[in-house]
Order: C-alpha cells, then sequence, then structure tokens
C-alpha cells in the first residue's frame, strides 16, 4: 500500500487596528466601532453566543473592558486596539 503524504496550510488571519482614544472601550461599543453590528442587541447576541475571543480566549462579558494592546476576534479578523 503507498502512503500519501498530506500537508495543509492554516489561513492567516485578517488583522485590523482600531485607534482608541480613550483608556478603555467596552467590548459590546468596540463590536459597534468596528462595524460588525450596528446595535447593542446584536452585540449582546453575538458575545452571549461565544461568538468573540477577546486576547485569544472566548469571552461572555459583555462590559469586558479593552485597552490599547488589546484584541478581539470575529469571524476570522483579529481587531487590535491602538
Amino acid at each position: 500500500m503507498k502512503k500519501i503524504r498530506i500537508t495543509a496550510r492554516v489561513a492567516e488571519k485578517k488583522k485590523k487596528e482600531l485607534k482608541l482614544d480613550t483608556d478603555f472601550i467596552r467590548l459590546d461599543s468596540a463590536l459597534k466601532y468596528a462595524g460588525i453590528v450596528s446595535t447593542g442587541g446584536q452585540a449582546k447576541m453575538l458575545i452571549a453566543d461565544g461568538l468573540i475571543k477577546t486576547n485569544g480566549e472566548p469571552c461572555v462579558m459583555r462590559g469586558k473592558k479593552l485597552r490599547r494592546g488589546d484584541s478581539f476576534e470575529y469571524n476570522g479578523v483579529v481587531y487590535e486596539m491602538v
């Protein structure tokens, strides 16, 4: 039997920077600021469903404070706070 070698590449995640003019921004507000959602209710649902990662970890805290250097991820795109 002939052995087959399979290689796979992991797609690189897209990165976008969000300029932060204050000390912090709440996660639900950051989703609106990034244009991912248009209402706080939509943001609440995404966060509650566990679809958002902050700093690489799943996050279900709507009021999570993001500061410069923090990031959140949705749908394969990483948004970095700068």
